[in-house]
């Protein structure tokens, strides 16, 4: 049971913008052909929902993180699809984090 479970929920980090997720979810699964083609059912700025064989849901959520977007992506039977579509997505860089200058140890962090 835990393995399936593991599966219906899925999760990568890309360099895209959760708004080009989005428009790549709807693109990648309504271009598949036959039984794993899905269609959108509703979308909001942050997610959306696609209907597919014997009415599957599939559903793509994108969370804006600095430099990207984490993208989970939920389904019951199309966890393939759903692995693949994220497989796709340009690798996430995250922006390096500037440090500020080290206080002088020497003089207590008090400079003259």
């Amino acid at each position: 049971m835990h393995q399936q479970s593991s599966r219906q929920l899925q999760s990568a980090d890309t360099s895209l913008t959760p708004s080009a997720v989005l428009d790549l979810a709807e693109s990648h699964f309504t271009q598949r052909s036959g039984v794993y083609a899905a269609f959108v059912e509703k979308r909001g700025p942050t997610h959306v929902v696609l209907r597919g064989q014997g009415g599957e849901e599939i559903v793509i959520g994108a969370q804006a993180l600095p430099g990207g977007t984490r993208v989970s992506g939920s389904t019951y039977m199309f966890d393939q699809q759903v692995a693949r579509f994220l497989a796709v997505l340009p690798a996430y860089v995250a922006p390096p984090v500037l440090e500020a200058p080290a206080a002088d140890v020497a003089d207590g962090g008090v400079s003259a």
